[in-house]
């Protein structure tokens, strides 16, 4: 215990440097789209208008790793990268590194862990969705599976009568609307199916070649099956599985363009036919996310922390952090509400989602900023989210300066992103936009409807100065143009 408290100790002054270096973690954001395959289940088909339509969802990343204030599972990765960097007083002995860090499952314990609190902030900010990882590249089960011993429900938290953290998270968000999706990492460093001790990780990929130790594979691939098979059986309705871990992968999908699949020694495929039909057999309907495997089994695809240049005519999400860290850090550099709206804005102008990660601390909540940040969001999501829910991107008009662009029916909606401690324009003028003499312009928290004049396919919106001084919604202005 006192090893244990003292290398918790040091890792934490490397939290600085640490957490910088965490959002390039897994590499996914570089992916070629032209090989996407709309599902053919008309279940599937109607989930993913469900989901195309709420735009804004939270992502957590919670484990034992947030006792040490550390990135997720990388460390555990002997690769020389940024990302993988041990600190603390094993940090030249990887096995010893190891040890230490698994024996974490023995002090995870977070009392304060509370989901519908988490929820309650969720909601309020405006999101719709939340995505759990329920086990992340480490192997650790925030869930109570049968299949292992390495999880939540084997800790001192186990006494606990909610001790089963991934069911109590779904229920909770569920309760309050949300959708569902179940983060599940394909490769397992814990499991001896895919890190056999018989020969050392060199990487993230299986110690071993699958092709020349089938029976070792197959374990492996079952024991993946009833995992997954398990959160969709015990956990109520699960609308999303969110594999994450995209070196897994059948070799013939592999896309030598992309500089980190490049690295990809062999063929590790487990099989998704199989996973994803008995996943919608248990969940009809389920949307299956097998991040940058293209192909039937990524029903959207996901950049991770950056946005398209362009409107992109297929669903996609971009998942991105609230602060730096995927992973729980004791001091986290947020983003400013300002910064997060232009960034929905951005996004569903674009066509996309945004899923943002917050996450834990180690005794279960989130820090008193993140709360505050959700609420600041909120605010303006209350009044100007009908720019944002069941919108189409805008793939005519353009970005403008600072005004993007989003559709519903025969209305448009132009967000002007406003700079902070900028006032409102005296006026505004939008090209490419075809009104006729019934077309009514206003400002979204503002019930007068402004005077518009059109000349040379360009229209000039004026904004009286009693509007200009009115206190209206901070970070960004939205006028709603119905024709």
């Amino acid at each position: 215990m006192l090893r244990l408290q003292n290398m918790k100790k040091l890792l934490l002054l490397g939290v600085v440097f640490g957490c910088l270096t965490a959002l390039k973690a897994q590499q996914h954001s570089e992916q070629s789209h032209k090989g996407y395959i709309p599902p053919t289940d008309p279940l599937v088909q109607t989930k993913l208008r469900t989901w195309g339509n709420i735009k804004f969802g939270l992502l957590m990343h919670w484990g034992t790793y947030s006792q040490w204030g550390i990135v997720e599972s990388w460390s555990l990765c002997p690769e020389d990268e940024g990302w993988c960097e041990r600190r603390g007083p094993y940090k030249d002995n990887w096995h010893e590194y190891k040890k230490a860090y698994e024996a974490l499952q023995y002090t995870f314990n977070p009392t304060q862990f509370a989901p519908e609190k988490w929820a309650k902030a969720a909601k309020g900010a405006g999101m719709k969705y939340v995505v759990f990882t329920t086990k992340h590249h480490d192997g650790f089960c925030m869930f109570d599976s049968k299949y292992t011993d390495y999880k939540i429900t084997n800790s001192p938290f186990r006494t606990n009568p909610r001790s089963n953290v991934a069911k109590e998270v779904f229920s909770a968000f569920r309760n309050e609307g949300f959708m569902t999706g179940a983060y599940f990492s394909k490769p397992d460093w814990h499991c001896p199916d895919y890190w056999w001790s018989y020969f050392p990780p060199k990487d993230r990929n299986s110690t071993y070649p699958p092709k020349k130790y089938p029976d070792i594979w197959n374990r492996f691939k079952q024991f993946t099956y009833n995992q997954i098979e398990e959160l969709m059986t015990d956990y109520g309705k699960i609308d999303i599985l969110w594999l994450d871990g995209g070196w897994v992968r059948p070799f013939s999908t592999i896309d030598t363009t992309v500089s980190w699949q490049k690295t990809i020694p062999f063929d590790q495929d487990i099989d998704m036919t199989r996973i994803a039909k008995r996943g919608r057999e248990l969940q009809p309907g389920l949307i299956v996310v097998d991040r940058t495997v293209t192909g039937e089994f990524e029903n959207y695809v996901t950049p991770e922390h950056q946005i398209p240049d362009d409107y992109i005519a297929i669903p996609w999400e971009t998942c991105m952090t609230l602060g730096d860290s995927w992973s729980y850090v004791p001091k986290e550099n947020y983003k400013s509400a300002r910064k997060i709206i232009h960034l929905l804005v951005d996004i569903a102008s674009k066509n996309g989602n945004l899923l943002l990660n917050i996450a834990p601390s180690p005794e279960g909540d989130f820090h008193t900023e993140a709360y505050t940040r959700l609420a600041e969001i909120g605010q303006w999501m209350a009044v100007n989210g009908e720019a944002i829910y069941g919108t189409e991107g805008d793939n005519k008009i353009g970005k403008q300066g600072k005004l993007e662009f989003t559709h519903k029916g025969t209305t448009t909606y132009a967000i002007y992103r406003a700079d902070e401690g900028e006032q409102l324009p005296k006026s505004v003028e939008i090209d490419d936009l075809k009104p006729n003499k019934n077309t009514k312009i206003s400002l979204i928290g503002s019930a007068e409807n402004l005077k518009w004049t059109e000349s040379n396919g360009k229209i000039k919106i004026e904004i009286p100065l009693n509007i200009n001084k009115q206190k209206l919604v901070d970070y960004a202005w939205v006028f709603k143009i119905s024709q």
